[in-house]
Parts: C-alpha cells; structure tokens; sequence
C-alpha cells in the first residue's frame, strides 16, 4: 500500500542555515505518526513544507500520490490537509460556535472563512448540529457561546483541533496539541484524537509529553538539527541511544541521517 504522506529527501534552507537535511519519512493512511525532537530540531519546520509555507531547497513532497511541493497553501489545504498551531488566534468578535461553524465553508484554509460575512456564512441545522458535536467532543460546550477570544489557551487549542475537523481533512497535523491543556483533559484529548482517526483521519502530531505520545501514537519519527535519527514504536524511544543523546544535549558531533531499512 502506497504512503498517504510521503517526504522524500526533503531539504529546507534559511540562507546558509540548513533547518531540514534530506528528511525522508512515510506515513500511511490511518496512522498517527509522532514527530518529535529537541526544540531547534526541524519539526514545526516539517508541518510548514507539508503545508506550502516553507519551499524546498531540494527532494519531494507526495499526498495521495500526487506531488505537492511546489502548490500554494490553499490548494494543499484543499486537498485535505489541514493544521492547528501552537499559539492559535481567535477573531475578536466571533463565538466559539460561530468559528466552528464559520471553519467548515473554508475549502481555501481556515483563515478565508473567517473574512465572510456573518449574513453569508451558511447556519444551517446540519452545520451547527456538526460543530456542537465536535465541540461536545471536545469538552467546548459550555463555552460554545462565548467570544472565542474570551476562552482560555488550552480551550483555543482544543477549538483549533475543532475547527480543523469541520473541514473535514484527510491529513491533520497537530502542533502541541496540549500545550496549556489542562492535565485532567488530556486523556480525553487522547480518545478524541483515537475517534477521529477512526473517522478515517491520518494524523501527524508534535509533541513533548511522552505520555502523551506512547498512550497516542503508532509510530514516532525523531529529529535532531533537522536529521531524521529515529523511526520506531513510541516504546522504544527510551532505549534509543540517538534520541537519548539529542534530549539530553549531550556534546557530539552532527547527527547522522536514519540509514534506510
């Protein structure tokens, strides 16, 4: 079976600073996939190239097959890709309900919906019924109605995740998703993300909770100064002296690339 993702060789210079040094990795249709690493390492770097928002210096980007590297943002975006942000911002004037709902229009990205009109954007029953569902899921109900600037940021994280679901994308990437999250939320956030994968959802996540990670992912890809050095089951990573040497900051020399398999 053919990757749903697939980052071949993949090259990213700022210039003369090389952020990604050849990264190749596969993710199939179904997986939910962990990209981790140091802060510095490459990895919001990764989601920005997937996403049309960083060109590459060199190798290939395919979804479904099809080359997507040299596309706009918005038409990766309509492909189905769609991706929350570590710090998302809220329209000032817009209830939590409203943005969910607002999300599901925005076949150009999510920012496009946010420029129409209230008069215009359609709020049907089935529209609402989704978003409340989504939100419900989410543990967002009770503040459906409150001005999604107002709520907290761990809530505008989950909002996020909410938003991009109403898109209905084939591929979510997910940055931090529970960074300011409440703690005694993230085993829910954890089942939520496991029902939308059972939606049919491909999931990309960056993370730095390890608990986190083992309870949610497949598979973890590591990287180190924009190498990949790991490719393995979130239980191993632990044992993995590579991974270990990058989060400890020990003194070494540039990290290898992952030897093919």
């Amino acid at each position: 079976m053919s990757a749903l993702l697939d980052l071949d060789g993949v090259t990213i210079r700022y210039g003369e600073n090389v952020v990604l040094s050849g990264v190749t990795l596969s993710v199939d249709g179904g997986e939910i996939v962990g990209l981790l690493g140091p802060n510095g390492s490459g990895k919001s770097t990764a989601l920005n190239a997937i996403t049309g928002f960083a060109p590459l210096a060199a190798g290939a980007i395919r979804f479904d097959g099809q080359r997507i590297d040299a596309l706009s943002p918005h038409k990766i975006a309509r492909l189905g890709i769609r991706r929350t942000f570590q710090l998302p911002s809220m329209p000032a004037r817009m209830s939590v309900l409203e943005l969910a709902m607002a999300a599901s229009s925005a076949r150009h990205g999510i920012g496009a919906a946010l420029w129409r009109g209230r008069a215009t954007r359609a709020l049907d029953a089935d529209t609402r019924g989704r978003a409340a569902a989504l939100l419900d899921e989410l543990k967002l109900s009770g503040v459906a109605h409150l001005a999604a600037a107002s709520i907290s940021g761990g809530q505008k994280k989950l909002l996020g995740i909410a938003c991009a679901m109403m898109t209905e994308p084939k591929l979510l990437l997910l940055d931090e998703p529970t960074a300011g999250v409440h703690p005694n939320l993230r085993g829910e956030l954890i089942d939520a993300l496991q029902r939308i994968r059972k939606q049919g959802v491909t999931l990309v996540v960056i993370e730095h909770d390890m608990h986190f990670i083992r309870e949610l992912c497949d598979r973890c890809v590591v990287l180190d100064r924009g190498v990949a050095i790991a490719n393995c089951r979130p239980t191993e990573l632990e044992r993995n002296r590579r991974v270990l040497d990058a989060y400890l900051g020990r003194a070494h020399a540039a990290p290898r690339p992952l030897e093919a398999s």
